[in-house]
Formats: C-alpha cells, sequence, structure tokens
C-alpha cells in the first residue's frame, strides 16, 4: 500500500497534533518553520479530522482586528479579575464557543481540549494565560496604532491622526471611551513601549491614564479630554 501524507493522520487528536506541533514549534513561534510559514490554525485544518478540529473554531469569518473587542472577551473570561485567564476561565470560554457554534461536547473532551489548549499556548507553564497568550489563540491583528507616525510633524496631521484614532476605539459611537474601550486604547498604547504586557499592567496604566485624563471623574474619557490628554486643541 502507498504511504501518502494523509494516511499518516488517519488517526490524529488534538493530542497528537499538540506533540507533532511542539516537536517543531520547539522556540516557541507561532509559525512551524520559515519554508512552510504556517501558523497553528491552518496546520490543524489540514491534519486534524473534523471531530477533532475544535482549534477551527477561533478561525473568525471576520478577523478580531480591533483591541476593544479582545479586551471585552479578556474582562468577560477573566471573572476574578485576577489579570490572567486560568484553566477554569479557558474551559468557561471554550464552552461558550461550542455553545455559539451550536456544537455539543462531552464534559471529558472540554477537559481534554482544555488541557491541549494550555499547553499549546502557556509558554512558561504557569497554568497562566497571559493578554498577549489570549490575543496568539484570537489572531487579534497588528496594533491600530502602529499606523499611525506619533511624532506627526504639523498639527493638523496630529489632528487628522487624532480623529482616526478616536474613531476606532470608541466603537459605541457615544463620543466618550468606556470601559473595553479605555482598555483596548491602554493595551495598543503600552505596546507601543513594551510589546509584551500582563493583565496586571494593564490595569494600573488605565488607573493612571483615567486619573489624568478623567478631568470631570465619570469614569469615561470624553473626546476632548483624551485630546487634552495628548496634546492637541480640540474643538467639537
Amino acid at each position: 500500500a502507498q504511504y501518502t501524507m494523509d494516511s499518516a493522520f488517519d488517526n490524529l487528536d488534538a493530542e497528537g497534533f499538540l506533540q507533532i506541533w511542539q516537536h517543531f514549534d520547539a522556540d516557541g513561534k507561532v509559525l512551524i518553520n520559515v519554508v512552510f510559514c504556517l501558523p497553528l490554525i491552518s496546520l490543524a485544518t489540514m491534519m486534524l479530522p473534523e471531530e477533532e478540529n475544535f482549534l477551527l473554531l477561533f478561525r473568525k469569518e471576520t478577523p478580531l482586528d480591533n483591541s476593544v473587542e479582545f479586551m471585552r472577551i479578556w474582562r468577560n473570561y477573566d471573572a476574578d479579575s485576577s489579570g490572567y485567564i486560568s484553566a477554569i476561565e479557558l474551559k468557561g470560554f471554550l464552552q461558550d464557543l461550542f455553545l455559539q457554534h451550536k456544537k455539543t461536547i462531552s464534559p471529558n473532551k472540554l477537559e481534554k481540549y482544555t488541557d491541549t489548549m494550555m499547553k499549546i499556548f502557556d509558554k512558561n507553564k504557569d497554568g497562566r494565560l497571559e493578554l498577549n497568550d489570549l490575543a496568539r489563540i484570537l489572531a487579534l491583528k497588528e496594533n491600530f496604532l502602529l499606523k499611525f507616525d506619533m511624532d506627526a510633524c504639523s498639527q493638523e496631521d496630529r489632528k487628522r491622526d487624532f480623529e482616526k484614532i478616536f474613531a476606532h476605539y470608541d466603537v459605541s459611537k457615544t463620543g466618550a471611551l468606556e470601559g473595553p474601550e479605555v482598555d483596548g486604547f491602554v493595551k495598543d498604547m503600552m505596546e507601543l513601549v513594551t510589546p509584551t504586557i500582563t493583565g496586571a499592567d494593564l490595569d494600573k496604566f488605565r488607573k493612571v491614564l483615567l486619573g489624568h485624563c478623567d478631568l470631570n471623574g465619570d469614569g469615561k474619557i470624553q473626546k476632548n479630554e483624551l485630546a487634552l490628554c495628548l496634546g492637541l486643541k480640540y474643538t467639537s
């Protein structure tokens, strides 16, 4: 019988896939190697049978391209506000994901999938998923603020950029950043300076930013308040 690539993976399950992944991904990068440059989810699609391919549920019809939505998910599943996602919280996240896709899953399978996800993404093996771990799971797109020259020469350039930036984070279109909108802005701002931040880092900086910018003390950052913080004269 001819040996084919397909036959090699006939009986592969999520745990077997994990072993292959870890063998090739020894340096901790999301790419399998420089030749194929295949991300985790693409490999899972190719190699795992449909019933084992729970990783496919993370492939959205529209990519997660806004840190506001990402932070909404983070706050929802970091239920105890510890600044990280525990295995129990990850299990809740996976369970909701299966429900959202109208798929049933046994408690044993859910436990197994949670364990597999922790092994793949918990790089420092501390039993916790940090902000950047969840960003990798959800394939969060590039930091929106990287599109802008923060040292833009003219006041007009800076004002134009400010309008685009505020509109991006003001998802609710209320004219003020609140809740996960503040979180998303804080996350992207911090990551311009420090690529890897923790949930605790984000919470500290969020408090500092609100203390500095939230002039009327309503827990939100109004458009004019943010402009003032960034050294811009804003007139509505």
